[in-house]
Order: structure tokens, then C-alpha cells, then sequence
């Protein structure tokens, strides 16, 4: 390829990469309110945590839909192997979504009644972090491909790394939760927002900290482009400011932050998606495909950027619209539902 041809999976790559971050990010945060639903028994703090992603929760999931749609026409053949490869845990991950959402409407209709909706809440927030994390570690300890197919078997995805980066999306996602409860409520939920961030912050550097090491360890591919000069000097500020941005963070939360602790939060997403890329690039399905060879035809790929090139516009502007609509914290009593 030639010209702007070559350069069309770069930008269909950094298309679905920035979809996917907003979605980690947005998503997570009210994901997060969930995984800390189990923390407090009381319906009005209950009543609060949800009320406070009331707005943004269906929204946050567009991003999701645009990242998996864009790997679906932009990276047919990538989307044709990690689809079986996953199967399992992406139908998992997208049932634990809608359960997730019908639970967010159903729970308000079926007060006082509504304990079974409060249980599948927290499950399926819990459920739907969990498994995008395994989604994650799979494909970050390899695919088996085979002229161009997937070769491996149906549970290939379950390893002790993949469970571990599981669980750690879970800490994330509960730590963006926790400091978004800081940040926008008042009264016995931001006291529990602030109560668990602490501990939070310290199981997500535990995290980042063991899944750097785990994946150099255990991955050739992943040393060579990490600890091999002149690359060291390159990479070594991103450790640096993970450690610095984390004692921010931990600062901000004794001396009762409110809005460092959340942006810390998405920095520390933002630096560990960078360490990811980093270890990855240009492979889209690791260590066989990159961009070029999971890529659509040419034309394929320029038809759907004009149509995208008018979306992402109207995502991002929605987006902005909706959080600068309802900005401002929520009060107990309070709500949008």
C-alpha cells in the first residue's frame, strides 16, 4: 500500500483506540458504582449511587458500540478471530451489561420490592468488569492463529493472568467509582467514596505493578520493547508518572480532594492504556496480526471513515453536552430518575 492506503489502518486504529478508553473510563466509573453497591445495605445512599450516573450510564456504553463496530468493518479478519477466541466471555460481558441496565430501570419501579434488582446490579457490574478484564489478559498472553483463523480452543482465554487482570479491572473500576462518589455526592456516600479509594489505590498499584512485570516475564516480545536500549530511556517516565500521579491521588484523598483523586483516577487508566499500546503496537491480534494484516480493503475502509468522521463529532459533542448539563453534586433526596 501507498500513500493515504497506508496510513488508513492507523487511523482506524487510533479511532477504535480512543472509543475504547472513553468507554473504559466513562463506563467504568459508573461500572464502579455497582462493584460498590454490596458496600452499604441502605437504600437511601443506595437511592444516591445510582442517581449520581442516572445521566450518563446508557450514554458512557455509545462508546463500547463504536469501538466493537469499528474493529467489525474496519478489522474483519481481527474481529473473525477474536470473536471465537472470546465468545464465551464477550456473550458473558454483554449479558451482564443489559443486565446491568434493565436492573438501573427496573429498580425504581419495583421499590419496595426491589432487592433482587439491587443484587442483579452489583452483579452484573461486577460480572461485566470481571470479564472484560479476562477479555484483556487474553488477548495480552496471545491468540492461536492459524492461517489466519483461531486454532485454539473454547476456554483458552481462562488462565491464572487472564483471572488476575480480571480482578484487577474490578479494583479499577471500583477506584473510579469510589472517587467519582467523592467527587459529585454529599453526606454518608461520599464518606464511603472517600472511606475505600485508599484501598483501592493500593490493590490497582499492586496491579499495574505485577501485570508489568508478569508480561516481560512471561513474553519475549513484551522485554525486547520495554527493556532494550534505546527504548528504556524512552519508556522509564511512565513508571515515574504512574508513582507520582498515584502519591497525587493518595495526597488529594487526605487533604479531602475532590475533583484530583477522580482526574488522578483516569490518568492512571490513561498511563496503563499507553503501557498496554506500548507492548502491543502494531500487533491487533498478538503476536501474529498487526493493523495491515487484519486490515479491510482500502476502499472498505474509506467508505465507513466518512460516516465516521460525522459520528465521532456527535458522540464526543452528546457527551460534553450531557456532563456540562448535569454538573454539580448530588445531594441525598436528589435524583434524576
Amino acid at each position: 500500500m501507498i500513500g493515504m492506503e497506508w496510513y488508513l489502518p492507523l487511523i482506524w486504529a487510533g479511532i477504535i483506540g480512543i472509543a475504547v478508553m472513553m468507554y473504559v473510563i466513562l463506563d467504568g466509573f459508573d461500572l464502579g458504582i455497582g462493584i460498590l453497591f454490596p458496600f452499604t445495605h441502605k437504600e437511601e445512599e443506595r437511592d444516591l449511587m445510582m442517581n449520581s450516573v442516572a445521566p450518563f450510564w446508557d450514554g458512557n456504553e455509545t462508546w463500547l458500540v463504536l469501538g466493537g463496530g469499528g474493529l467489525w468493518v474496519a478489522f474483519p479478519k481481527a474481529y473473525a478471530i477474536i470473536m471465537p477466541a472470546f465468545y464465551l466471555p464477550v456473550i458473558g460481558m454483554l449479558l451482564a451489561l443489559v443486565l446491568r441496565g434493565v436492573s438501573f430501570e427496573f429498580r425504581w419501579v419495583a421499590k419496595p420490592g426491589h432487592r433482587i434488582w439491587d443484587i442483579a446490579f452489583a452483579t452484573g457490574s461486577i460480572a461485566a468488569a470481571f470479564l472484560q478484564g479476562i477479555i484483556l489478559g487474553g488477548l495480552l498472553q496471545g491468540v492461536t492463529v492459524v492461517d489466519g483463523q483461531y486454532a485454539g480452543g473454547p476456554f483458552d482465554w481462562l488462565t491464572v493472568f487472564s483471572v488476575f487482570v480480571g480482578l484487577s479491572v474490578v479494583a479499577g473500576y471500583a477506584l473510579l467509582g469510589a472517587t467519582w462518589l467523592h467527587m459529585r455526592t454529599e453526606g454518608p456516600v461520599k464518606k464511603l467514596g472517600l472511606r475505600y479509594a485508599p484501598t483501592l489505590l493500593a490493590l490497582v498499584l499492586v496491579a499495574m505493578a505485577a501485570i508489568s512485570l508478569w508480561t516481560p516475564l512471561s513474553l519475549p516480545r513484551v522485554a525486547e520493547r520495554w527493556f532494550v536500549l534505546p527504548n528504556l530511556l524512552y519508556l522509564w517516565p511512565i513508571p515515574l508518572a504512574v508513582a507520582v500521579i498515584a502519591f497525587a491521588i493518595w495526597r488529594g484523598l487526605q487533604k479531602g480532594s475532590e475533583f484530583l483523586p477522580f482526574a488522578g483516577t483516569i490518568a492512571l487508566f490513561i498511563l496503563g492504556y499507553a503501557g498496554l499500546a506500548i507492548s502491543n503496537v502494531p500487533y491487533l491480534v498478538p503476536p501474529t496480526l498487526t493493523f495491515w494484516d487484519a486490515a479491510a480493503s482500502p476502499a472498505s475502509q474509506i467508505f465507513f471513515l466518512m460516516g465516521t468522521i460525522f459520528l465521532l463529532p456527535l458522540v464526543l459533542g452528546y457527551t460534553v453536552f450531557v456532563y456540562w448539563m448535569f454538573r454539580g453534586k448530588i445531594a441525598p433526596g436528589e435524583g434524576y430518575h
